[in-house]
């Protein structure tokens, strides 16, 4: 589903990534962690093609990234949902237009949005805040939010750059086990995070990286 063959990238004189090689399976959830800096988000902007590789090659299902361009981007995107720390909500957009937005886009019909968004809501636990905007809703709320935009479209890969960060242990926990329901459906799931207790006891892999390379991969 996602391979990554020799690859490097850096910024400048700067390598951010240095000969990384990876292969992750269909349905499997991984985790990346590492100090900061390490290379965890650039590893993942590789994933959704935020970056492009200097050297190497990364393929993630059906698309190879020798041959992305303008047209098959954002082909690629719709298939990748994305869960980032900061939440990048709407906060002038109603919890349900928020989780819509990327449906209409895509020019989905008025009556799928509607049956996407409220499947998914409820799958997050969030069906009663609807109406409700991002600046009322707790931390941990607007991260389920970020969730259930990230999975409204049906991705085939769903990527977390730091999803628990700013929340708290309990908080985090649920939000885990979003994440383990969601990965039981067949979601290929890649999450980089700085918290053991997100992998630990899962028995899934968990590759550290550090200073741009693999240092190491153990299991949950």
């Amino acid at each position: 589903m996602i391979h990554f063959d020799d690859v490097s990238k850096h910024y400048d004189t700067t390598f951010a990534l240095r000969n990384i090689t990876l292969s992750l399976e269909k349905g499997e959830m991984a985790f990346l962690t590492g100090p900061s800096g390490a290379g965890k988000t650039t590893l993942l902007k590789l994933i959704y093609a935020a970056e492009h590789p200097d050297s190497g090659r990364v393929t993630m299902a059906e698309w190879d990234s020798d041959h992305l361009d303008s047209a098959t981007i954002p082909l690629l995107r719709r298939n990748v949902g994305i869960v980032f720390q900061d939440f990048r909500l709407l906060d002038n957009r109603n919890v349900f237009d928020n989780v819509a937005l990327a449906l209409r886009i895509r020019n989905i019909s008025e009556r799928d949005v509607k049956e996407r968004v409220l499947d998914t809501l409820r799958m997050v636990n969030l069906r009663h805040k609807t109406d409700s905007f991002p600046p009322a809703l707790s931390g941990g709320e607007q991260q389920r939010v970020v969730i259930a935009r990230a999975i409204a479209g049906d991705p085939i890969m769903l990527l977390a750059d730091e999803p628990t960060g700013n929340l708290d242990s309990d908080t985090a926990a649920g939000i885990m086990r979003i994440f383990k329901e969601i990965n039981a459906r067949g979601t290929t799931m890649v999450i980089a995070t700085h918290n053991r207790e997100l992998y630990r006891h899962t028995g899934m892999r968990v590759f550290r990286i550090d200073a741009g390379a693999i240092a190491g991969i153990d299991r949950g």
